[in-house]
């Protein structure tokens, strides 16, 4: 899932499992080069960066939604790179484009705009089907640079049952998927780390671990000392104020989670408000419009709304957003060069590939412990597509 706040660096790490989070940017290489611009046409503005935000102690919502054209050989997961957002963000940001094809001159929306779950403010994929990613507060107990992979039976015997023996010992190097940074949990065998296959950050294709894109995990690592507190939440629809309007971001509900969105729909909703965020609303007087949050959450496209008497629709918050120059944000982490991302045929194949950390078994990262009784659970899967 995405934000770190300059004033909050050493305070608690908040993470949305229903999305991507993004974190730290102190590096400011160049831009690349702008798309080619017809003769004649205006110029769009450069894309903002969207790794560091000033936060302030109130500050609900940060950043801002950007649009950019695609050019003839773009894919969604080239843009998501280039933006510093998940591959999946961004498939559910604009659900009618054809992620491989998405087209010359298509529109695409870079969601960059975030609302902050509501938990301690502090300044990532997710475990795939069957390999949950726990719900709580744990912290950071030990980091290692360069780390070892000891493989779990569980995965090693997930990827036998499909023809492929691993080594039960992966070392450090480009065929580790803990990347070359990882930090350790307090929670056993569960971890923060890079990966050797950015293309799959932000979707939820781990093992129950919170992979981060390795120009992210390597600011992280620089910036957060052992001891700092890690709150995971599931929050599929986060509500926050910005210029005295109240606004709703809405995710996919994961099928594990046991409340019944479908039946009752509205009083989850009205329990997901902040106690604070509900008196704000009543002493401004303002009333939320529950036509529009119910369009909203049946249909998540992951951009932040206006949900207050003056909302607007979810197609005037786009037409309002700005247009921006297809390029590498200045002061973007990645360097535009390193570990591009890959083609169908690649991705689709790097689903069913080595992910570490195994709950419930021995190994996992190296000096990490078996989890016990988080051993089996329920797909961490959307109920609402995407």
């Amino acid at each position: 899932m995405r934000f770190a706040g300059v004033r909050t660096a050493t305070a608690a790490l908040s993470c949305l499992i229903a999305g991507c989070s993004l974190l730290g940017a102190l590096r400011h290489p160049a831009a690349a080069p702008a798309a080619p611009v017809s003769p004649g046409a205006p110029q769009e503005p450069l894309p903002l960066a969207n790794e560091r935000f000033e936060l302030e102690a109130a500050q609900d919502v940060v950043g801002v939604v950007q649009v950019v054209r695609a050019t003839k050989d773009d894919t969604l997961t080239d843009i998501a790179r280039r933006f510093n957002v998940g591959y999946e963000e961004l498939l559910r940001a604009n659900p009618k484009v054809d992620p491989w094809l998405p087209g010359e001159g298509r529109e695409i929306v870079v969601p960059t705009q975030f609302i902050l779950p509501d938990a301690p403010r502090a300044g990532l994929g997710i475990g795939k089907v069957g390999w949950r990613t726990p719900e709580g507060v744990t912290k950071i107990v030990r980091r290692q640079k360069d780390p070892t992979w000891r493989v779990p039976e569980s995965v090693r015997k997930e990827h036998h049952d499909n023809g492929e023996d691993l080594d039960p010992v992966i070392g450090p190097g480009p065929e580790n998927p803990l990347g070359k940074y990882a930090f350790y949990l307090q929670w056993p065998s569960y971890l923060i780390h890079g990966t050797n296959k950015p293309a799959g950050v932000g979707l939820r294709s781990s093992h129950g671990c919170i992979r981060l894109y390795p120009e992210d995990i390597q600011q992280f690592y620089d910036l957060v000392p052992i001891g700092t507190q890690v709150r995971v939440v599931n929050q599929p629809f986060v509500f926050g104020w910005r210029d005295a309007q109240l606004y709703m971001q809405p995710f996919d509900v994961l099928e594990d989670d046991t409340r019944d969105w479908a039946k009752a729909q509205r009083k989850l909703l009205s329990s997901s408000l902040a106690a604070r965020l509900q008196r704000e609303l009543q002493a401004q007087k303002e009333r939320v419009d529950w036509s529009l949050i119910a369009s909203l959450a049946s249909n998540p496209r992951g951009v932040p709304v206006p949900i207050t008497d003056s909302a607007a629709t979810m197609e005037q918050v786009l037409a309002a957003a700005p247009r921006v120059r297809n390029v590498l944000p200045e002061g973007s982490t990645w360097d535009g060069k390193s570990d591009l991302p890959m083609d169908e045929a690649s991705f689709k194949q790097m689903l069913s590939e080595t992910e570490p950390a195994a709950p419930g078994e021995e190994g996992g990262a190296a000096g990490a412990d078996a989890p016990g009784a988080a051993a089996k659970t329920q797909p961490l899967r959307p109920k609402n597509g995407g």
